[in-house]
């Protein structure tokens, strides 16, 4: 039974997975590529996984940028979405580590993703014949044209740090405290900024004012400034999505939210979790 590790390597976290046919434990740690030099990748996985070596280690995400364990050069699209896994020079002798390259596109607007391509792969190892849209939200959303096999183009939105900034940093974060939610409230807003995102700015400030004026509900907020950040992505992102089949590639708190944006839009959507399709991806790899 081959017997291999997964990693996918994020900008804050770590996310280890060793798999013996099938996957069998699944390990995180808090080491991701923004609390990390250069030099201190191969100790923060070894201290992660070092009772799993030896085995091949295959590395999907941020310790490929330029300022993480190694740099993995972006490929262009067009293209297949995973290419060939650069070997990681490594000080321990039982580390045998590859990372994939990330994509990148200079029109019609540049762009670039790390991670997200194996992710990408592992949807069409899944479903190898799809053609259409792929929605990965998370901090930074990915709208992804898939064709025949390849990714043609693709859309980053900071959706995701623009709401942690604004409810965490701004003066918003005074009305936006909890974990509240109200899903009329976000439909509604999401709605509105697809169909006029210039009013993105002023609808934001108008949550701070609800609350001092008529003590606007938090989880309300919450879930309006969602929706207007959402629907704006969309406004950006309806070339990609309008008439094409959509798959959502996220986690059981990120993609349902873009299911009921879309379903609003008339879209049916079929959502495949995020991790699970990360290890497909880097399973559809040849062995390292």
């Amino acid at each position: 039974m081959k017997r291999w590790i997964a990693v996918d390597w994020g900008t804050t976290a770590l996310r280890a997975t060793l798999v013996e046919g099938e996957a069998t434990q699944t390990r995180e740690s808090g080491a991701g590529m923004n609390s990390l030099g250069r030099e201190g990748f191969e100790p923060a996985l070894l201290a992660l996984v070092e009772d799993w070596l030896p085995a091949p280690v295959r590395v999907c995400g941020m310790a490929g940028a330029r300022q993480g364990w190694h740099e993995a050069p972006y490929r262009s699209v067009p293209c297949t979405p995973l290419g060939d896994p650069v070997r990681v020079p490594a000080s321990d002798p039982r580390l045998h580590a590859t990372i994939v390259p990330g994509l990148s596109q200079r029109a019609p607007h540049p762009d670039v993703m790390r991670g997200e391509e194996t992710q990408i792969a592992g949807v069409l190892a899944t479903l190898p014949d799809f053609d259409g849209c792929l929605c990965l939200p998370g901090t930074h959303t990915k709208w992804v044209h898939v064709s025949a096999g390849e990714v043609i183009s693709f859309l980053t939105c900071m959706t995701g740090e623009l709401f942690a900034l604004l409810s965490e940093r701004s003066v918003l974060r005074h009305s936006l405290a909890g974990d509240g939610w109200d899903d009329a409230a976000f439909a509604e807003a999401a709605a509105e900024a697809l169909s006029r995102p210039e009013r993105l700015a002023a609808r934001a400030f108008g949550l701070r004012a609800a609350d001092l004026l008529h003590g606007q509900d938090a989880g309300t907020a919450r879930a309006t400034l969602s929706g207007l950040l959402v629907g704006a992505e969309m406004a950006a992102a309806r070339p990609w999505w309008l008439g094409r089949d959509v798959v959502i590639t996220g986690s059981d708190r990120t993609a349902p939210i873009y299911e009921a944006a879309l379903a609003a839009e008339g879209i049916t959507t079929r959502i495949l979790p995020a991790g699970a399709m990360t290890l497909a991806g880097l399973a559809s790899l040849e062995a390292p």
